[in-house]
């Protein structure tokens, strides 16, 4: 966590101040749709949705709410020339690491996705929030938020998705909130005691499971001339670059 505090928050503080310096005109701040609020009856939430550094789930989302606070706070007090943006879930080719939601998406190309939460997000590809980036540089206005985003999913869906593509039986169980806390915590304690890398799930991941996390892009619609392809395009591209790329048989 202190590491991720010195890159995100000390080092969106230092680019920003150095940024000032050099007189650079505009500045796109990549933020995310994890330090907005998400609406509790699962209707997509927006750029105005209340959130506290409380609601942050995870040490990456306190992180990432303290840096844009950051900007926002300098274009305030320092005339910082900043317009902030807030992506989505980006799904789509080139995810080489990949992500956890390529992951999510690899995992149910190969067995389809079996197992899935009862929770939900929004599905955006990668491509079309890359231009949303340059539309914000173009027509964004300084101190003010754009959610680059695209469909809204449940996970069950997503997978039923990615299992179609790849002719798997897709999700079948859900699985209840109980055994997804037991999963988190043993999974944290095997970890900590070396036994395993990379566990399945934390307690972190399965807090943010009990969440519809689900958004509405109307404002860079709107503002920006923002536009995104279906999440169905999104996935097809990474289940074929993934197979391009031989991590997908």
């Amino acid at each position: 966590p202190e590491v991720m505090t010195r890159t995100n928050v000390d080092g969106t503080r230092l680019l920003m101040q150095k940024a000032l310096e050099a007189g650079v005109e505009r500045i796109v701040y990549t933020s995310s749709v994890c330090v907005l609020g998400c609406n509790s009856d699962g209707s997509p939430a927006d750029e105005d949705a209340a959130s506290t550094v409380a609601d942050m789930i995870s040490p990456y989302k306190k992180s990432k709410f303290l840096a844009e606070k950051v900007v926002m706070d300098m274009v305030r007090d320092e005339g910082l020339p900043a317009v902030v943006v807030n992506p989505s879930t980006p799904v789509g080719p080139g995810d080489s690491r990949p992500t956890p939601t390529g992951t999510m998406v690899l995992n149910a190309a190969r067995d389809g996705g079996m197992f899935y939460a009862d929770t939900g997000l929004n599905v955006a590809h990668v491509d079309d929030i890359a231009l949303g980036h340059f539309l914000a540089l173009e027509n964004g206005k300084v101190g003010r938020r754009y959610i680059l985003g695209g469909d809204n999913l449940s996970l069950k869906d997503l997978f039923a998705m990615t299992a179609n593509i790849t002719g798997k039986p897709g999700p079948r169980f859900k699985v209840p909130q109980v055994v997804m806390f037991s999963a988190g915590f043993a999974g944290e304690m095997l970890a900590k005691l070396g036994l395993i890398k990379n566990p399945v799930a934390t307690m972190d991941s399965v807090r943010m499971a009990s969440k519809k996390m689900y958004y509405s892009s109307d404002r860079a619609e709107k503002e920006l001339g923002y536009t995104h392809r279906p999440a169905l395009e999104a996935v097809q591209d990474a289940v074929g670059w993934f197979k391009a790329q031989h991590m997908l048989r």
